[in-house]
């Protein structure tokens, strides 16, 4: 069979979510090779309608008899869901990618970013894992930056400050924020604290050791993904009243001594990343640029002034589509092209 004539069965569990509508939007997007697509949501979702090339689908409960026959099961309906039913469906032949932090620090369960790790998405005799995770967006974005500079200097410490979109926290935070603009009561701030004209230094519980659990999610996660115990994570976390994407401020510490022009030829020349960087220019990546992408944009690179062995940049990603959408199909792609 030719890959121009491969079809599988695609089913989106959360399908009518903001990550699930937007993989169903990707897989479009992105022509991936989709025979039928399976839109599966809660019981209040069940019954609506899912527009997919042209064609209406409806949306069905999840349950054993609606992932039987699906070859890709797309999960992005919060870890609860993914605990309950992953093993289902991959008992009943899919190949899960799961977007939420169920599985993501299981060790015999990989963390994959396409453009960092993809042999980690199959098994030693080259079939695919029966689930693969999707990392925390916030890490998605740092890892494929890190990646090329670790291949070639070492990375030894990274300071990482996030300015994360609203839509992190799915259609509820982007509710909340548009709320709080219209100036209605909210008997509960969705995100800790009024996000209208505000930022607010804490996504998820704090955790015993004064950190975030999202903060701990970059630490944990982008040790295993760059598969690199020595690599060292200071985070700090922070929602602020924007859409379209996260940025983030990386001082990089690195091994070894690096040029500046050799950096930014690296980064530009690596999978999976957009140089935006002209100063003169005021050209720098912002959410609105990265909106509706599925690239990481680069910029404001420079060397730390007092640290001459350590790099400064500024790097936005879409959260939506790289940080979640976009990474789940990609890991898809690289599995159906094996095919």
């Amino acid at each position: 069979m030719s890959s121009s004539d491969l079809q599988l069965k695609v089913a989106v569990l959360g399908a009518t979510g903001l990550v699930g509508r937007t993989m169903i939007q990707v897989l479009e997007e992105r022509n991936f090779p989709v025979g039928e697509l399976v839109p599966i949501a809660s019981a209040r979702s069940a019954g609506l309608v899912v527009p997919f090339r042209g064609k209406d689908f409806i949306v069905r409960e999840p349950s054993a008899e609606a992932f039987r026959g699906v070859d890709i099961a797309l999960f992005s309906a919060g870890a609860t869901a993914s605990r309950q039913w992953a093993s289902v469906a991959a008992a009943e032949g899919a190949i899960v990618v799961d977007n939420s932090s169920a599985f993501r620090m299981e060790p015999d369960i990989p963390l994959v970013v396409p453009e960092v790790n993809p042999e980690k998405i199959f098994t030693q005799d080259g079939t695919p894992e029966k689930i693969i995770a999707n990392p925390n967006c916030s890490t998605i974005q740092m890892v494929v930056v890190l990646k090329p500079l670790h291949d070639r200097y070492g990375v030894k410490r990274v300071v990482v400050s996030t300015y994360q979109s609203v839509t992190g926290k799915g259609k509820a935070g982007r509710d909340a924020l548009e709320s709080e603009l219209a100036g209605e009561p909210q008997a509960e701030f969705t995100h800790f604290h009024q996000i209208a004209f505000n930022a607010v230094p804490q996504i998820d519980a704090f955790t015993d050791n004064g950190y975030t659990k999202e903060e701990m999610k970059m630490v944990n996660e982008t040790k295993k993904i760059m598969d690199d115990d020595s690599i060292s994570v200071s985070p700090t976390t922070v929602r602020i009243p924007v859409y379209g994407g996260h940025g983030e401020s990386l001082n990089i510490e690195l091994e070894q001594e690096f040029d500046i022009d050799e950096v930014q030829s690296l980064l530009a020349g690596s999978p999976g990343i957009v140089m935006q960087d002209d100063p003169s220019a005021r050209m720098y990546p912002m959410p609105l640029t990265s909106h509706e992408r599925d690239e990481v944009f680069v910029g404001r690179v420079r060397r730390d002034y007092w640290h001459p062995q350590t790099l400064n940049m500024w790097i936005v990603a879409d959260n939506l589509r790289k940080g979640a959408a976009t990474n789940a199909v990609q890991i898809a792609e690289v599995i159906a092209a094996k095919r």
